[in-house]
């Protein structure tokens, strides 16, 4: 089962991430009504720029916009060991 990223809704009971009790992103009209290029934009700079890459997997996967992932989580590059 996917991981999601769970907002505190108590701060912001409108956070477009929210699910309820099974899991069911509540807000999906909300995603699905945005553009790739707003997602884009939402997941890089906006409500979602904080979330781990693993929870955007999740979240664009449930949104049908896996196409996005290259776009959206960019890979790491770490420096050698030394």
């Amino acid at each position: 089962m996917s991981v999601f990223y769970s907002p505190d809704l108590g701060i912001n009971p409108e956070d477009p991430f929210a699910r309820d009790a099974e899991g069911k992103l509540v807000r999906r009209a909300y995603w699905l009504s945005l553009s790739d290029k707003s997602i884009v934009l939402a997941m890089t700079q906006g409500v979602g720029a904080n979330i781990p890459n693993d929870q955007k997997k999740a979240h664009l996967n449930d949104i049908g916009r896996a196409h996005l992932l290259e776009d959206i989580c960019l890979q790491e590059i770490l420096p050698p060991e030394n």
